[in-house]
């Protein structure tokens, strides 16, 4: 199903689904695309969660043979781009940029419940999700209009070491400032597809999400911003924030403005909320520049941002290959600058599947 945009709630309903959200625990990941200036698209998330995601840097050059991971029917590709990704424990894709500047970002949605498969149609594992888009498209357009066509049937399976299904939606952006946010609701995909939908938090379901932005533009940033890390405070600090930061020239003021407003909707390093215990810490966070096609890095742990600059990684089919920039326990090893030539060869790792 895709959902158009739509002129958005009223006040009042706003506020009614505000003091709802403000009653979920999330798990705390936060997604803004910055507008800047000329044809400057930057985007931006933080990753939070409870415990080390294990996350690596891997670089994946096109011509790869794909595997949706979700049996015998799985849907098969070959990808048409390279990539930069950060993995979850080296089996998932959860973030990354590709060389044409299509962005993809994975965030946990506690309300997402997913189709039934009966292992007959084109499958395709909730841990490849991100990969699958970043392999096959260069613009958000071109995934709307593929993913609308349901192509696939997409699988979840527990979280590693919990009895818990893995619930998520994706945000996408591409280098014309374009987004769409994808979910699966009631067992049916949703697409929220707008060059608007710049922020995107956990829960509630992304249209609610809507609706309490309308309840903060409302009141106005300079007058009151919420200043909690539950969604709703993040998601409004970020849309208040991500627009009203400069659309400066400088590149580098650019990305400094971006990195500060993610900063502030990151939670503390080892946090615990007392009756909230969804609430997680920041583990890192990533800018991806889509214009120069640059991907910063943020660990909370490390006291330097590095990047990997793909214009300068052989992406290639014929002579690309697959890499890893290995980031250590809680992300703590330390790298600093361009990080290109510290990426090593490595076999790709496999994919969770069924």
């Amino acid at each position: 199903m895709l959902v158009k945009p739509h002129s958005l709630k009223t006040l009042c309903t706003a506020m009614a689904v505000t003091a709802s959200m403000l009653a979920t625990s999330v798990y705390a990941c936060t997604r803004f695309v910055y507008h800047g200036h000329g044809d400057e698209i930057i985007t931006a998330r933080s990753m939070d969660w409870k415990v080390d995601v294990g996350t690596n840097l891997w670089v994946f050059p096109r011509g790869m043979q794909r595997s949706g991971e979700a049996g015998p029917n799985s849907v098969k590709w070959t990808s048409k781009y390279g990539s930069v990704i950060a993995s979850g424990y080296d089996f998932s894709t959860t973030d990354g940029m590709n060389d044409a500047g299509l962005v993809a970002n994975l965030l946990w949605l506690a309300e997402s419940t997913y189709p039934e498969y009966d292992g007959k149609t084109p499958g395709l594992s909730i841990a490849v999700w991100t990969q699958y888009v970043l392999d096959n498209f260069a613009t958000v357009q071109e995934v709307v209009d593929t993913l609308k066509t349901e192509p696939f049937t997409l699988v979840t399976d527990n979280v590693p070491g919990e009895n818990r299904l893995a619930t998520l939606h994706l945000s996408l952006s591409d280098a014309s400032g374009d987004s769409a946010i994808i979910e699966y609701i009631d067992g049916k995909q949703v697409i929220h597809h707008s060059r608007d939908y710049q922020v995107m938090t956990n829960s509630p379901i992304f249209e609610k999400q809507l609706a309490m932005e309308e309840y903060w533009k409302q009141i106005g940033g300079t007058v009151m911003l919420p200043g909690t890390n539950r969604a709703s405070d993040r998601y409004a600090r970020a849309m208040f924030y991500v627009n009203a930061i400069p659309k400066s020239e400088n590149e580098v003021e650019s990305i400094a403005s971006v990195f500060s407003v993610i900063r502030n909707v990151s939670v503390p390093f080892g946090l615990t909320t007392p009756n909230e215990p969804n609430i997680s810490s920041t583990r890192w966070r990533t800018v991806a520049d889509q214009k120069r096609l640059r991907y910063f890095f943020e660990s909370a742990v490390n006291p330097n941002i590095f990047w990997v600059d793909l214009k300068k990684l052989d992406l290639s089919e014929k002579t690309g290959k697959v890499m890893t920039l290995q980031l250590g326990k809680n992300q703590s090893t330390i790298y600093s600058g361009m990080a290109n030539e510290q990426f090593k060869p490595a076999k790709p790792f496999k994919f969770l599947g069924l």
